[in-house]
């Protein structure tokens, strides 16, 4: 009696301190995970390695200039389409010598002109149709935070545009007494309107994740308790993660992106609910073999801390690969992700169980109206039933794949053949920044106009940095490119344009040229003409250093090719031994990797056809199949690792063959649960109107569920059926005779 007693206190005290603990970790993290945005850094060049030539350029290019800019652009044309009036040229420059005196946001002193590098510039185009006025900003205090917690480039963008809307009434769909339309485009523009885009990332897409995993919940546990006890678990793991990479990313230790923090959010809602999902159902059943709640949570958790963990440690090893990585963006998704896996196996291997046993012998109550009785308890391991041999969908599924193995993983391969196919027809060569916003914003309007009246390129000129002697060969062989509009020395000379008169500014023996392209320097084409100017002008200057925007854009997309060269393998690599390791098998490691891999290919596949002739999107970046193939392998080889524990735990009992059966049928409704959570809230990430996330959400939402109701319910079971026991080669189990059976009729 008390040694009852004192084990009654000794779980009431761990459930105590379990709670307040992550009471605590709730309070502190959900105050981090609102400040994640504050701590961004979305600028693409600050991910570029030190030994990209578009950086080495960089370099050298801010000794040639005093103050680095980063330009704001307004566009602005008649709403009728006629010529610019002198009245409206006037209205438009009174308006621009007011910008400096602007107010800085409520809650900051001063005006604009402390941000500002120069006197804004009003230029008319050569048509007559519009204006452009230039506007730099310093791009040292571009990133700062105002008082406001807000980035002083998209802040300034937005007065710019409350401005033109206050005092010329001129906004992309309104016109005012001056008659006039504008834009706010060019660098900073983009800025600002992508930090609006990741703006949904703290509020609009946990919502949705949330609400609709708590749906799905609640049709799969049917219990008005249950569902949030599991939900509460993902938001507390959620806290903590965002409090460690919170206080990781203002300290500098890691650098922190819009897509890295969207992907955090959904990778801990997926894998807390997954995991949760994978405890609760074995909780559940063993609530039907033993009286007290605490026993079968002692149960459970002996049975699925080794699935859950070899899951979680697969994952983290998986997305720690992107440490290899070239670019800064992937490298720091690498410790985000493993830190958000970490965060969820913590809260559903202890705040889970703590909440599921708050009630003490009483806790069965969380589960009605449908509360597990302890109906079947039995100390002999044989009269436990045979979990295949029931009514059941899964149960059916089964003993099907169990009396079809070989026609079910032949078809099955073949199908995923099919889809694989189409994988060469996914085009992840890259996109134009136009391109990477699904809805329509004021910067990508903007630039179009820009380019209909002005020269494209001259906004932001590719930068050739080129010894004294080789200047006129350098002109000579750039001027040569086809995209070229024209090729300048620099001068110094006022608002950056190139003079005749002016003498060559040279800085340690060396020349900066500046190469306007035909296209914009965002575009596809801009990338490829740059590509042609860098191969000319290493042949006649091999010292000259190519940059730019376009060269910075070109930079990061071969440094991502590589990532997926170098990366992929090792993923591979990694994960195959984890397999060997946790199944003590080669064959079968080298199995669900295989199988793996099909699906993958086979979710890119397919994606390719919906990309290009549903969606039509214009392509992808090159890191789009490097994020999915690390996500989807490493998730999908999750559910396949739940399943083979659980069959390699069945087949010591009753033999390989019959053990897959049974293994397929007690794990395919939770794991097939798990799956479409997973998936859905993948999926959540289309909410943000941004083509890299709609693409991400799309290909690995299609790719769990593709992995979960073919991969792992058809084509691994029917391969393991069909090898029998040499499965687990070279392991003990493999020389083990079949025993026992299943009845697959």
């Amino acid at each position: 009696m008390l040694s009852n007693r004192r084990s009654t206190l000794v779980r009431a005290v761990l459930v105590g301190v379990s709670l307040v603990v992550w009471l605590g970790i709730g309070s502190v993290g959900g105050m981090a995970q609102g400040k994640l945005s504050q701590v961004q850094t979305n600028d693409a060049t600050a991910f570029l390695p030190s030994s990209a030539e578009s950086t080495r350029a960089a370099e050298e290019s801010r000794g040639f200039v005093d103050t680095e800019t980063l330009p704001a652009l307004v566009v602005l044309r008649p709403e009728d389409g006629s010529e610019v009036t002198p009245d409206q040229l006037a209205a438009v420059q009174e308006w621009a010598q007011g910008i400096p005196d602007l107010p800085l946001p409520e809650g900051n002193d001063g005006t604009w002109s402390q941000y500002l590098v120069g006197e804004p510039v009003v230029v008319p185009a050569e048509d007559g149709e519009a204006l452009l006025v230039a506007i730099s900003l310093d791009g040292a205090k571009a990133e700062q935070l105002l008082a406001d917690e807000e980035r002083v480039a998209g802040s300034f963008v937005v007065a710019l545009r409350e401005s033109l809307d206050e005092e010329l009434a001129a906004t992309a769909t309104t016109a005012g007494e001056p008659g006039l339309q504008a834009w706010v485009t060019g660098p900073a523009g983009f800025v600002a309107d992508l930090v609006t885009a990741f703006g949904g990332i703290d509020g609009v897409l946990l919502l949705v994740a949330l609400g609709a995993v708590l749906l799905i919940l609640a049709v799969v546990y049917r219990s008005p308790f249950l569902p949030f006890v599991v939900i509460f678990t993902a938001v507390f793991a959620l806290c903590l993660a965002g409090l460690v990479v919170y206080t990781l990313a203002k300290n500098g230790t890691l650098v922190l992106n819009g897509q890295s923090q969207g992907i955090l959010s959904i990778l801990v809602v997926g894998a807390s609910v997954d995991y949760a999902l994978l405890l609760v159902a074995r909780y559940r059943e063993e609530l039907h073999h033993v009286e007290h709640p605490a026993e079968a949570m002692r149960r459970a958790l002996r049975a699925c801390v080794e699935p859950i963990a070899a899951s979680a440690g697969t994952v983290i090893a998986g997305v720690l690969c992107l440490l290899l990585s070239d670019l800064g963006s992937n490298r720091s998704l690498g410790p985000v992700a493993a830190i958000g896996i970490a965060s969820a196996l913590l809260g559903a291997l202890t705040l889970l169980p703590a909440l599921l046993l708050v009630f003490g012998k009483r806790s069965r109550v969380l589960f009605w109206p449908r509360a597990p009785r302890a109906d079947a308890i039995t100390t002999d391991p044989a009269a436990v039933q045979d979990p295949s041999a029931g009514p059941g969908v899964w149960a059916r599924l089964a003993r099907f794949v169990g009396r079809r193995a070989r026609p079910v993983w032949i078809l099955t391969a073949l199908a995923l053949c099919v889809g694989a196919a189409f994988l060469p027809t996914l085009n992840a060569s890259g996109t134009s920044q136009v391109d990477i916003f699904l809805t329509d914003v004021d910067a990508v309007s903007g630039e179009a106009v820009l380019a209909d009246h002005f020269p494209a390129g001259a906004v932001q000129p590719a930068v050739v940095i080129v010894d004294e002697a080789d200047v006129d060969a350098a002109t000579a062989a750039a001027e040569g490119v086809d995209g070229v509009e024209a090729v300048a020395p620099y001068t110094g000379a006022p608002s950056g344009a190139p003079t005749e008169e002016a003498p060559l500014v040279v800085v340690d023996g060396r020349v900066r040229l500046d190469v306007t392209t035909t296209a914009s320097a965002d575009t596809q084409a801009a990338v490829a003409t740059v590509e042609q100017v860098r191969t000319v002008v290493h042949e006649v200057s091999p010292s000259a250093l190519v940059g730019g925007a376009a060269a910075e854009t070109l930079d990061t997309q071969l440094a991502s090719e590589r990532d997926l060269r170098v990366i992929v393998p090792v993923v591979l690599l990694v994960i195959g031994v984890i397999l060997m390791f946790l199944l003590r098998s080669v064959v079968a490691a080298a199995l669900l990797l295989v199988a793996n891999v099909l699906s993958f290919a086979a979710a890119l596949g397919v994606s390719a056809i919906v990309f290009n002739h549903v969606f039509g999107f214009a392509g992808a970046d090159p890191v789009v199949p490097l994020f999915a193939f690390v996500f989807l392998v490493a998730l999908g080889v999750d559910y396949s690792i739940f399943l083979m524990t659980r069959v390699r735990e069945e087949s010591v009992k009753v033999g390989t063959r019959a053990g897959v059966v049974r293994g397929l049928a007690v794990t395919g409704g939770v794991i097939t649960s798990a799956g479409v959570v997973l998936a859905t809230t993948f999926a959540a990430l289309g909410v943000i109107p941004l083509l890299f996330l709609a693409q991400i959400a799309f290909i690995v939402a299609f790719g769990v569920l593709l992995d979960t109701l073919v991969v792992r319910s058809l084509l691994v079971p029917a391969l393991v059926h069909d090898l029998g026991r040499g499965t687990w080669w070279p392991s003990a189990l493999s020389r083990t005779p079949e025993r026992g059976g299943t009845d697959l009729e």
